[in-house]
């Protein structure tokens, strides 16, 4: 006599044309609840294939504890400390407690916290970075991801597009864009870009809306140069451009704390900013604030970006992208000549 084999979730899910995920939710419950319709095509299939939901998984399903974990590269970057001090604050006020990690730009150990993270049933997570071009590591990434999700947690990424979660992303090219725009509109004309490695999708975009903003003046950089993503890329990296005695009058950096090494690397060398030489960066990170001559920048809302990071990934449902506009703030350090 043949036995039937028992209808599994994976039978739901695919009859329904869903995940495995969000059939678990619609039939074994937890914190993240599917559209309406979602909700109608999975217990339709349910009840076709006369599933019955098991007593254990929905009991698991619902056992996640109040923990948020924040994945962070650097936390010695203000860029990054912004954002997840805006994570911090949004979960205090929903009494959530928040284990935070620096993953040191290491995707290996980014994806063995998230693995942690789903082994100790985080409530959620929110991951803050800058996504890798490289594409075997994003594969990995974006394996473990959806394994996280999964696991009935709630996710969202800052800066880390392409993955299967709720994303945060800046608005990178088209704030760079603009700062080009506003430079060329000083008189400033010979550029040099600290681009930062290419490995990095966020320095990468803001290169290039950077050179495609002076293109549209009919403007190519003078210099490209590569450098860490830190304080000391950027100073290494202008004093590499001085070496090189490059005919210069404006260097922008990719981010603010490279730009920050520039103007102390360009100081050392008694380089006058900006009468000179004009600097200009991207972020505005509160550390400016005790930068002199102003830098010059393109404001991100980096506390703003935390906050609905935190607010996504509590919420759940289907996997959105919001973009996060970008602002020029001219200050002293590219101030007419």
């Amino acid at each position: 006599m043949n036995l039937r084999a028992p209808v599994t979730l994976l039978d739901v899910a695919q009859r329904a044309g869903v995940s495995v995920a969000t059939a678990s939710r619609v039939l074994n419950g937890g914190d993240r609840v599917p559209r309406p319709e979602l909700q109608e095509r999975v217990k339709a299939a349910a009840d076709e294939l006369g599933y019955t939901p098991n007593a254990q998984a929905q009991a698991l399903a619902k056992s996640s504890t109040n923990v948020v974990g924040i994945l962070v590269h650097d936390i010695e970057d203000p860029y990054f400390a912004a954002i997840a001090n805006g994570v911090m604050r949004a979960a205090d006020e929903r009494n959530l407690l928040v284990m935070m990690a620096s993953t040191f730009r290491d995707s290996d150990r980014e994806i063995a916290y998230l693995s942690s993270l789903r082994a100790q049933r985080a409530r959620a997570a929110v991951m803050i970075g800058s996504r890798r071009t490289d594409a075997e590591t994003l594969a990995r990434t974006a394996t473990e991801v959806e394994t996280f999700l999964n696991s009935g947690a709630g996710l969202a990424l800052v800066s880390q597009s392409g993955m299967p979660a709720h994303t945060i992303e800046p608005d990178n090219r088209s704030g760079a864009a603009e700062l080009a725009r506003s430079l060329v509109g000083l008189g400033w004309r010979k550029f040099a870009v600290l681009g930062g490695p290419d490995t990095l999708a966020t320095a990468r975009d803001r290169r290039d809306g950077f050179v495609a903003g002076l293109a549209e003046a009919g403007l190519q950089p003078v210099a490209l140069e590569a450098g860490e993503f830190t304080r000391d890329g950027g100073y290494a990296a202008a004093e590499a451009l001085l070496d090189r005695k490059s005919d210069l009058d404006c260097v922008f950096a990719v981010n603010d704390v490279m730009a920050v090494g520039a103007m102390s690397a360009l100081r050392s060398r008694g380089v006058d900013v900006p009468r000179e030489l004009g600097v200009a960066g991207f972020d505005d990170i509160a550390t400016l604030r005790d930068v002199w001559p102003g830098l010059t920048t393109v404001r991100l809302p980096l506390e703003q970006m935390g906050r609905r990071a935190l607010e996504l990934a509590i919420e759940g449902g289907e996997a959105i992208t919001e973009t996060f506009k970008a602002e020029v703030v001219l200050r002293e350090s590219t101030s007419r000549r």
